[in-house]
């Protein structure tokens, strides 16, 4: 399985966040997962099976396929929630 997380311009956001879902996989016991970041205009829906989007770009991300969309990026108990939750869905906890 593959996630991308994704930022509007820059790479900052989105490095973040792929960073804090690793730590939440890693307190979950799940392996592997791949995590990756892009920015919005450089991402196409083959580039992963779920992506994770603030909530600020996440209309411009809806032709990506499954989304995850982030109320506040530095949030990590909504991210924790969201990454527990999608990790239940696909079978991996």
């Amino acid at each position: 399985m593959k996630i991308m997380t994704v930022c509007g311009h820059g790479l900052g956001t989105s490095f973040m966040v792929e960073m804090n879902i690793k730590n939440v996989l890693q307190e979950l016991g799940v392996t592997g997962v791949e995590v990756e970041h892009s920015d919005l205009s450089s991402v196409s829906p083959g580039d992963a099976d779920v992506f994770f989007l603030a909530k600020d770009i996440a209309e411009g991300g809806s032709q990506l396929g499954e989304v995850v969309i982030l109320n506040n990026i530095i949030d990590m108990d909504e991210l924790r929630e969201k990454v527990t939750a999608l990790m239940k869905e696909k079978n991996l906890i």
